[in-house]
């Protein structure tokens, strides 16, 4: 059962991350884009990549990595600090995640102030997120 959990963790976190890597770069493109039908389009795109996407590989990414922790017990979680951190860059992550719904909503308004540089930078951060949990994760650190 274990095993089944973790694999989907997994499918759930690449489904996830690849929205979080995705929609800032859409975000890049909406900026430079002047015209209607294409402001219209990445509008939809960005909604569904959100909502149909991203949102569901986070939730399905907490539950199936909830359900390994429960089977592991509190006494595990108390004794595996590579967890504890790894579970505070998942709430970061969260809370990035959150920013960027509140930013499609900010698109879907019309009412963007930023520049595609500030987009660029935003879309690095969750690399960073990533490489650290992974690391924590396969080599679990002491």
């Amino acid at each position: 059962m274990y095993l089944w959990l973790k694999a989907l963790h997994v499918i759930s976190m690449v489904a996830w991350f690849a929205g979080l890597f995705y929609l800032p770069r859409l975000f890049v493109y909406h900026t430079l884009t002047h015209e209607e039908p294409g402001r219209e389009r990445f509008k939809v795109m960005e909604r569904k990549l959100y909502r149909g996407i991203m949102t569901p590989g986070a939730v399905l990414t907490i539950l199936f990595g909830g359900a390994m922790m429960w089977l592991m017990g509190s006494e595990w979680l108390l004794r595996t600090p590579w967890l504890q951190i790894k579970l505070l860059l998942v709430a970061v992550l969260l809370v990035y995640h959150v920013y960027l719904g509140s930013l499609v909503k900010i698109f879907a308004r019309d009412l963007n102030q930023r520049g595609h540089v500030f987009y660029r930078w935003l879309n690095e951060f969750p690399v960073l997120i990533l490489v650290a949990v992974i690391i924590l994760a396969i080599i679990k650190p002491a």
